[in-house]
């Protein structure tokens, strides 16, 4: 059974439109769970209350196919316009896996965001994605700071949630099976 560690932003910047990082990229990971268990991943996720170092350390203990780390990007208050887009980041001195699996996610999510011009695979060299022994990738979903932004992500937590577990299935070569309702609807059904 593939083996997938989440590790939502631990951090509480704030939204200019309410909430913060942390919340709502843990509501996207906590919508991402029933697609994870449809399709036989296993997985883990960090505690919020962890250090970026604790964190690395819980992924390491266990044998991951992937590390995805999700987050938002910071467009700067008055810059004008606000940044916008998404960025997936994978380790840039890392063999094939970490670009590949960017790839597929960067495929997808340029289907559901507005502009897929500005979804973008930037090579990087950060704690997160060096430090981990498994494929690492970190997903910044769109700018706070940017209203556009953080009400897409907002809006369409199911749908990311749907569209990166996709790209893992598509990534680790395996069908993709999708639940039968929105799980928006879970706790009427």
């Amino acid at each position: 059974m593939p083996r997938i560690y989440l590790s939502p932003s631990t951090q509480e910047n704030e939204y200019i439109t309410g909430g913060n990082e942390e919340y709502y990229m843990n509501l996207i990971v906590d919508a991402m769970i029933p697609y994870l268990k449809v399709n036989d991943f296993d997985f883990a996720r960090n505690n919020p209350g962890d250090s970026i170092d604790e964190i690395i350390a819980n992924s390491n203990e266990q044998i991951n196919n992937l590390y995805m780390a999700l987050h938002s990007g910071y467009s700067p208050e008055g810059t004008e316009p606000p940044l916008q887009g998404i960025n997936i980041y994978h380790y840039a001195y890392t063999p094939v896996g970490g670009e590949r699996a960017a790839y597929y996610i960067a495929e997808n999510l340029k289907e559901i965001y507005p502009d897929p011009n500005l979804v973008t695979i930037v090579p990087a060299d950060t704690r997160e994605l060096r430090d981990t022994n498994s494929t690492a990738v970190l997903v910044e979903l769109g700018y706070r700071g940017n209203p556009e932004d953080e009400m897409w992500m907002k809006q369409n937590i199911d749908t990311i949630a749907k569209n990166l577990v996709l790209s893992i299935t598509q990534y680790l070569n395996q069908p993709f099976a999708d639940i039968s309702y929105p799980l928006s609807q879970m706790a009427k059904v």
